[in-house]
């Protein structure tokens, strides 16, 4: 079992004082929380292991969510304490490690800088209020194998026939029983054929024949509109998503631009990816 999955196992070892115990002071950051062979395990180190825990730890009970803390921490310190020397395999890692969490901390900065309010709304504008208007079709449709068939329905809806009825009648389509209704949709979400003959209709005419890889078509335009305007909060998200990706890349570029990177010109086989034994000491 990892030690993350251990979270909540009983640890072994004396804890300097008991959660009551702690209960009773006004803490810090120093105040030690357990001491494991001469170590101390300070309520910093706890604070700082939950703020990173994952989303689903927060709704753990805050007494058995610090008492699971400190017994991770305190599993973690007695299993180090096996490791008496560091090797090159760990000190790479630490130095690893150590950059990758003070880049976490830089994105989560860059971040909380682009995605304001007012960042928000600027973007919701920009990219839906003063967009140019996307063109939606409410289409409907009766799908047959032969052209013959597509001619003949035709010549039904020139004699009054119901374009609701025959599409339940005579449609091979999935939305047949429907209708033909295909219900809203932008531009893109038809085969080309369909699509070009569509769009070329005007709103409650009929289409001739239209050939795809389904079969015949006999299409009818039913209504067009103007693709709504969504309100911001079922876009939020998306938003914020593009403005941190932003802000991430034009951050990136900047330090890039502005830093001093150096990459050595010596040719290195990539094959040497897989050659873990040159971290052997």
């Amino acid at each position: 079992m990892s030690i993350m999955g251990k979270l909540f196992t009983t640890a072994a070892a004396v804890l300097a004082f008991s959660t009551a115990g702690f209960a009773e002071d006004t803490p810090t950051r120093d105040t030690i929380v357990a001491s494991v062979n001469g170590t101390d395990i300070t309520l910093g180190h706890v604070l700082s292991l939950a703020s990173r825990l994952p989303e689903q730890y927060q709704s753990i009970e805050d007494d058995k969510l610090f008492d699971g803390i400190v017994d991770q921490l305190v599993q973690q310190q007695l299993l180090s304490d096996l490791i008496t020397e560091e090797t090159t395999v760990l000190r790479l890692a630490g130095e690893n490690e150590r950059r990758a969490l003070y880049a976490t901390e830089a994105i989560e900065s860059v971040y909380s800088s682009a995605v304001t309010e007012d960042a928000v709304k600027a973007q919701y504008e920009e990219l839906y209020v003063k967009a140019e208007a996307i063109p939606e079709y409410h289409a409907s449709h009766i799908l047959v194998e032969t052209e013959e068939e597509a001619k003949a329905i035709i010549a039904q809806l020139e004699s009054d026939a119901d374009f609701v009825e025959l599409a339940k009648e005579k449609s091979t389509g999935p939305s047949g029983p429907n209708g033909g209704d295909l219900g809203w949709a932008g531009l893109g979400q038809f085969v080309p054929e369909f699509e070009a003959a569509m769009v070329s209709l005007e709103a409650g005419k009929v289409s001739e024949p239209v050939k795809t890889q389904f079969g015949w078509h006999v299409i009818k335009l039913n209504e067009t509109r103007n693709q709504p305007v969504p309100e911001l909060e079922t876009v939020r998200g998306e938003i914020e998503d593009g403005l941190r990706s932003a802000a991430l890349t034009n951050k990136i570029s900047e330090l890039e631009t502005s830093g001093s990177i150096d990459r050595t010109e010596t040719e290195i086989d990539p094959a040497v990816i897989r050659n873990t034994d040159l971290l052997n000491d």
